[in-house]
C-alpha cells in the first residue's frame, strides 16, 4: 500500500473513532438528563461511525491477509488504540443508557 493510502486508512480509524467515542458521551449526557431517545439515536450515529472505523481497519487487515506488508508505525498503533477505546466507551455508553432508563422509570 503506498504511503498516502496507508495514512488515509489511520486517519479513518482515528477521525471516525473519535466520532464514536463524541456521540457516546453525548449519548450518556442525553441519557442523564432524562433524554433517553435522544441517547438512542446518538448511539445510532456512534454505530454507524464504527463501521466506518472498521471499514478502514478490514481495508488493512485485507491487505496484510494478502501477503501486502502493512508497516507497523505508532500512528497505526495509535489508531488501533482508538478504535479499541471508541468500541469500549460505546459498549458502556449502552450499558449507562439502559440504566438511566431503568432509573427514570421507576
Amino acid at each position: 500500500m503506498e504511503d498516502t493510502a496507508l495514512m488515509a486508512s489511520i486517519m479513518g480509524l482515528i477521525v471516525h473513532s473519535g466520532n464514536t467515542k463524541s456521540e457516546c458521551m453525548e449519548a450518556i449526557q442525553l441519557a442523564k438528563k432524562g433524554q433517553i431517545e435522544a441517547a438512542k439515536e446518538k448511539i445510532k450515529l456512534a454505530n454507524e461511525s464504527l463501521i466506518e472505523a472498521h471499514q478502514a481497519q478490514t481495508g488493512l487487515l485485507s491487505q496484510e491477509a494478502r501477503g501486502e506488508k502493512v508497516e507497523v508505525s505508532m500512528l497505526l498503533i495509535h489508531a488501533q488504540d482508538h478504535l479499541m477505546n471508541a468500541i469500549t466507551f460505546r459498549d458502556l455508553a449502552q450499558e449507562m443508557i439502559e440504566l438511566y432508563e431503568r432509573i427514570q422509570g421507576e
